[in-house]
């Protein structure tokens, strides 16, 4: 049972994740209980039907007192947006940050969000300040990703410039709500629940932060391109029609 003081849930979505995992693990788990007013702080990896040990990895790093490691497990791979959901879903914090198994986002960042958090979500930026990206990804996954962008500005949400940085810091109780109602399995998550967010009356900060590169991305340029511009314009109807949730329970 998790504790209904816990400070801070760490969700990180893993698929074949054993060889990265641990460093990410043992980093997190350092700068947290270095920092301490995070504490106390549980780590939730939700393991989307890898075929290696990743749940394995996770279960086995050793972590100081105060923080957590619990590990979820999906029998089959769904898709980063329904490990997100899942890991939102078991989440007991008061805030919610979301990170990806390869810190490409350092952890340190995480203060950065906080000053931001007021509003009901923080999310991290590659975009608003490019000097903070340490080690540039490859033109053509640059390219896609500005063009991807101004699809989400024309379909979904305007006056953001980055929604798939993949560090996002949530209120923990709006964060629940928005797993509740998210539908989205695949890579467009992020933009389903920034737009739940902002129809429900939540601010949505963009904070530049630190950003790196690193190799063996699980994103497949091509195939995921498509199917994140097909939800795209699932949001866009969804939207249009008036199909997307309604939020009854009252502001954090």
């Amino acid at each position: 049972m998790v504790s209904s003081k816990t400070r801070l849930s760490v969700v990180i979505p893993a698929f074949n994740e054993a060889e990265r995992l641990p460093a990410t693990l043992a980093g997190t788990a350092a700068y947290l209980a270095g920092s301490g007013h995070w504490l106390p702080a549980e780590i939730i990896v939700v393991d989307d039907g890898s075929s290696d040990q990743t749940s394995e990895v996770a279960a086995s790093v050793d972590v100081p007192a105060d923080i957590t490691i619990r590990c979820l497990a999906h029998a089959q791979n769904r898709g980063k947006g329904a490990a997100v959901r899942t890991g939102f879903a078991a989440a007991g914090g008061e805030m919610i940050l979301l990170c990806d198994a390869d810190s490409a986002t350092p952890i340190e960042e995480i203060d950065r969000l906080a000053t931001g958090i007021d509003g009901g979500v923080a999310i991290g930026s590659r975009a608003m300040d490019r000097a903070r990206i340490e080690t540039p990804q490859p033109w053509y996954r640059d390219l896609m990703g500005r063009l991807f962008n101004l699809a989400v500005q024309t379909l979904a949400v305007r006056g953001i410039k980055d929604t798939q940085c993949g560090f996002k810091l949530f209120n923990g109780d709006l964060g629940r709500e928005l797993a509740a109602v998210q539908r989205l399995d695949g890579f467009a998550f992020d933009v389903e629940l920034l737009v739940q967010a902002r129809r429900w009356g939540f601010e949505v900060r963009e904070i530049p932060v630190r950003w790196r590169h690193v190799e063996a991305s699980r994103v497949q340029p091509i195939t995921h391109s498509r199917e994140m511009l097909f939800d795209l314009f699932r949001i866009w109807w969804w939207r249009t029609r008036g199909a997307m949730k309604n939020r009854h329970a009252p502001r954090p």
